[in-house]
């Protein structure tokens, strides 16, 4: 007993004029995120949470510190036994990031911290950030066209600032588990004016998407068939298409691996030649975003994934499927028949 309470006494709290007092120590309990944890969100807000009250005037940027390529700034709040880090900017994708509380904080006696805790986490992709723009299954600009039967399931469609009377074939095709909006619909209120923030929302998209330059770039150019590519930017110039075999997107075992094709031209696949788009290794329909300037159209019978963001018009043949949306920013959405569109 008397050796216990030897070593109780040595391990005891510091107060602020250093007088040793016998009590229970602050202690970091957990931070989120967690340490070594990996694929965290850009836009993530930092929390570290105490085994008792700490005092709020001890809780600074200097105290509570998150690092790196350099020191991040952002603000910091404190609330009951949590103090909360939001960075003024978004962190940097594929980024590892070093966070340290410092000795100087104390609980509301006084007691300090007993040693620096210091953990690391590591950010996932950037992404695509769709916004409201990414309810939708179907989102174009001047019409939406079906000929058959055919599906979309599990989201919306939209049209603007073309008008209802440019939705053509529904609902001999129809929307699952979703509705159809259009520019000049106004009952419930505030159609017109949710079709333009999804359409301002997909024209930001775009444009992350054509100036992301992160994870590398890599130039391809013709029939992309028959290849397998792991995560990156392809950025191809002219004409590209699927078509001699399939395409095969390899995540590699990471859940948050993506793919941003920046394809500057006219954009194919003939699914009649295995022109199909795989995943492999965990990759995610989802992760996945197809940039095309020019026309774009899902051959017959192609399997495809990905959310494609085109300026012009987008055509799925007849029998091809996709995973992900077609959404048109000037143009037309035309669906031949039996095709289904399924939001990631």
């Amino acid at each position: 007993m008397l050796i216990l309470a030897g070593i109780f006494m040595f391990t005891a709290c510091e107060k602020d004029d250093y007088v040793e007092i016998v009590g229970v120590c602050p202690l970091v309990l957990l931070t989120d995120p967690a340490n070594l944890a990996v694929g965290v969100p850009l836009d993530k807000t930092i929390t570290v949470t105490f085994n008792t009250e700490m005092k709020p005037s001890t809780i600074t940027s200097t105290s509570i510190i998150l690092e790196g390529n350099d020191t991040i700034g952002g603000t910091l709040t404190y609330n009951g036994a949590t103090a909360s880090f939001n960075p003024t900017a978004n962190l940097s994708p594929f980024t590892t990031y070093t966070g340290t509380v410092t000795t100087a904080v104390k609980d509301t006696t006084g007691n300090a911290l007993q040693q620096k805790y210091v953990w690391t986490f590591t950010t996932g992709p950037a992404g695509i950030n769709l916004g409201t723009a990414s309810r939708f299954g179907i989102l174009a600009g001047s019409g939406i066209t079906s000929t058959g039967f055919s599906e979309v399931r599990n989201a919306d469609m939209g049209i603007s600032p073309g008008l209802r009377s440019s939705i053509i074939g529904f609902p001999q095709a129809t929307v699952v588990n979703g509705e159809i909006y259009a520019s000049d619909d106004f009952f419930p209120v505030g159609i017109p004016a949710m079709l333009i923030q999804a359409k301002n929302d997909l024209s930001a998209a775009y444009l992350a998407a054509q100036s992301a330059t992160s994870p590398d770039v890599t130039l391809v150019s013709g029939d992309l068939g028959g290849r397998t590519l792991t995560q990156g930017i392809y950025i191809a110039s002219t004409a590209a298409s699927i078509e001699t075999g399939n395409l095969t997107l390899d995540a590699k075992g990471d859940p948050n691996a993506y793919w941003i094709f920046q394809l500057d031209s006219d954009f194919s696949t003939n699914g009649n030649s295995g022109g199909d788009v795989i995943l492999a290794g965990g990759a995610k329909a989802a992760n996945i975003f197809w940039l095309t300037k020019g026309s774009t159209t899902i051959g017959n019978n192609t399997s495809f994934k990905g959310t494609i963001l085109s300026l012009t018009n987008i055509r799925m043949n007849a029998n091809s499927t996709i995973e992900g949306r077609l959404l048109s920013s000037n143009g037309s959405v035309v669906l031949a028949n039996t095709n289904t569109i399924l939001k990631p």
